[in-house]
């Protein structure tokens, strides 16, 4: 009989102590459980979901910097007098130029040729030259397909440079734009206009050629040199 009753106080004793020890959780948030409704078994699924008070840890950057050119590539520039002052290029002018970049590479070229840079000026779309040749019936695709059949059919296992160097072509294209705004005296800027007489300029170039294809000549050529020549004029 006492036997019994030391066993149940040293039970009760152990129970009691257990039931009050502190929960080492309890400080952490409890958050509810989700009851889900299954369609196809008819029962309810609880989900017990954990709060965490971590926050993500997002991925260092570092910060991106950009140099901005406002001048093209030039062959000579000891043409050029120290009490001259230098032309800027317009900003389409210089799109324009990135773009026959662009061009070059996805054609799978190893050069920018004039071609790529008659492609630079139609992608750009917005400036005066651009509107001048597709309402003359030039478009990206015809100038596409001109410049395959004179230079050839790409080599698509070929991975073209970053920037695919000038052919003698363009940079004589380049060099006439930047001659011709020099001789007019303007302080104006190097417009896309430019770009594309230069290249109209290069009768050896495969620019030329194509632009001669599609229906462009002398007298085309004549009206926009008047309108470039103006005083004052600017890309729009």
């Amino acid at each position: 009989m006492s036997s019994h009753s030391l066993f149940s106080s040293a039970t009760t004793c152990s129970h009691h102590h257990s039931f009050n020890k502190p929960d080492p959780f309890s400080s952490i948030s409890q958050i509810p459980t989700q009851n889900l409704q299954s369609q196809w078994l008819g029962v309810v699924t609880k989900f017990p979901l954990k709060h965490s008070h971590t926050r993500p840890r997002l991925p260092k950057t570092r910060p991106v910097s950009a140099n901005v050119t406002f001048s093209l590539p030039t062959a000579n520039p000891e043409r050029i007098n120290s009490t001259d002052k230098v032309p800027k290029w317009s900003l389409k002018g210089i799109k324009s130029f990135a773009m026959g970049e662009l061009e070059a590479r996805k054609l799978k070229f190893s050069i920018t040729g004039t071609e790529a840079i008659l492609m630079g000026i139609l992608v750009e779309g917005t400036n005066r030259a651009s509107k001048l040749l597709r309402a003359n019936g030039f478009t990206l695709g015809k100038v596409r397909e001109e410049a395959i059949k004179l230079i050839g059919k790409p080599d698509y296992f070929y991975f073209s440079p970053e920037h695919p160097p000038l052919t003698e072509s363009a940079q004589k294209a380049l060099d006439w734009a930047v001659d011709e705004k020099l001789k007019s005296g303007d302080d104006g800027e190097i417009t896309t206009s430019h770009l594309l007489l230069g290249v109209w300029s290069e009768k050896e170039g495969a620019g030329y050629k194509i632009m001669a294809t599609l229906g462009f000549n002398d007298e085309k050529a004549q009206e926009l040199h008047a309108l470039i020549s103006k005083p004052g004029f600017v890309e729009d």
